[in-house]
């Protein structure tokens, strides 16, 4: 074994162990250098093992530190799976990781379309391949779904995958080649960063205001070196609730259209936000592809996500959701079509409205006085931590507490230095259990840095 992942495995053990904690500070580099008696260079190979096992993270101007998160290298429960206690044993954490919003008494609403599949004639049907174009009544259900203001896509551009991760992943496929360029906001949705890994394509972080990505900035990017794609998340941004307001959505829309860039626009948590300005696809039709799924609308276990994408672009799209093995399951597919035909979809979107308000209001409430930036009708809030918290030491004082919050690094895009804040997902844990924890969490705030201990 090469000298460095040898270092790295004695680090690695020490972190285990507990030697090293959440949030301690590795010495810099060459100082750990001396200290081991081996190259610089060989310190750096260290370090960066040690970032691409998950075990530390480093911060621009302020070194490298052992991470509060699962040390395993992959994307923690928080962004993909429904998980409580990771130990196996022991009390389950309060996760606040976790978004899936749940209605009380929505699995009665969701059941008589799901009876109604069950009948053998029509289960027959629901247990053949779905084909990335769905059936001409899905297309037009969920043409309908997305219309918003005056703007309704065509059916003949909707695409189909299993769930709204994988058509992003198909939409950004269809578009952008290994090492394509591809122009996201600086904190975006975690797991692009690993879609765009597995793709190959390289995140370029934009710069921002708080009103949204600049309209220059895009333009500055692609004169440096073309952008292929950008990716952004105009309405309820995960991790801030920002949502672009009409006069910023029409400036992006004029760059990309002048510059002919393809847009992947992100509306997933968009159906909680009433009125307000049109998607982007609605200012420039001939370049946006606009991704969203059921998954937040109904339930994350039985979904189906899709694409309206500008016209000769389906095609394209579809090959990229056949070749990434993302296709829809017909039964979820026609399911999907009956709880939009029959207002279950309505139903349970006004539901998941009415509890995102009364959670921003326990937020309200129990986070007063600090700097919280969310959205009435958001699911989730962006709390930029008071000094001396950093976000990594905040998240392993939480979870000494039981309660999993996700740190801000879990969201940036490039070098720059992340903000200390953390994203508290509200959707998941029942509202008493919710306020308990946010009380909990402002008594650890207050505690300054005496509490990063547990």
């Amino acid at each position: 074994m090469d000298d460095y992942r040898r270092i790295a495995d004695r680090i690695a053990a020490d972190i285990g162990r507990g030697r090293l904690r959440p949030g301690q500070r590795l010495p810099p580099q060459r100082a750990f250098a001396r200290r081991h008696g081996i190259a610089a260079s060989t310190a750096g190979r260290v370090y960066a093992e040690l970032v691409r096992r998950g075990l530390v993270v480093g911060e621009v101007g302020r070194g490298t530190f052992v991470r509060a998160t699962e040390p395993d290298g992959q994307p923690g429960p928080a962004l993909t799976e429904v998980a409580g206690d990771r130990g196996g044993s022991g009390p389950s954490l309060v996760n606040l990781e976790l978004n899936y919003p749940a209605t009380p008494g929505q699995s009665e609403l969701l059941a008589p379309a799901l009876a109604a599949l069950l009948r053998p004639d029509a289960l027959a049907g629901a247990l053949r391949p779905a084909p990335a174009a769905g059936g001409a009544a899905a297309r037009e259900a969920v043409a309908e779904l997305l219309a918003t203001g005056g703007w309704r896509p065509d059916p003949a551009g909707i695409v189909f995958t299993g769930n709204a991760r994988q058509a992003i992943a198909a939409t950004l496929a269809s578009l952008v080649r290994p090492g394509g360029r591809v122009g996201v906001e600086p904190l975006t949705y975690p797991l692009v960063k690993e879609i765009a890994a597995r793709l190959g394509c390289v995140l370029v972080p934009l710069a921002a205001d708080a009103r949204g990505p600049l309209p220059g900035s895009v333009a500055a990017l692609h004169r440096g070196a073309p952008l292929s794609a950008l990716y952004l998340q105009p309405s309820l941004h995960n991790p801030t609730s920002l949502t672009l307001d009409g006069e910023r959505r029409g400036e992006l829309a004029e760059v990309v259209h002048s510059l002919g860039i393809p847009v992947v626009e992100d509306r997933i948590w968009s159906f909680l936000h009433t009125g307000g300005a049109p998607p982007l696809a609605a200012l420039a039709p001939g370049l946006v592809h606009l991704v969203d799924g059921l998954s937040k609308r109904v339930a994350p276990g039985l979904t189906v996500g899709f694409a309206a994408v500008p016209a000769g672009r389906a095609e394209a799209v579809a090959r990229a959701v056949r070749s990434g093995g993302w296709s829809a399951g017909s039964f979820a597919l026609e399911a999907a079509v009956r709880w939009l035909a029959d207002g279950t979809v309505d139903r349970l979107v006004a539901a998941r409205r009415r509890d995102a308000a009364r959670r921003q209001r326990l937020v309200a409430e129990e986070l007063a006085g600090f700097a919280v930036r969310s959205d009435p009708a958001s699911c989730f809030a962006w709390w930029e931590l008071p000094e001396p918290w950093r976000a990594d030491t905040f998240t392993a004082a939480a979870r000494a507490h039981g309660i999993a919050v996700t740190p801000g690094t879990a969201f940036s895009v490039g070098p720059a230095r992340t903000p200390d804040a953390v994203r508290l997902g509200l959707a998941s844990v029942p509202e008493r259990e919710l306020a308990r924890a946010l009380r909990i969490l402002a008594g650890v705030a207050r505690g300054g840095a005496a509490a990063a201990g547990g």
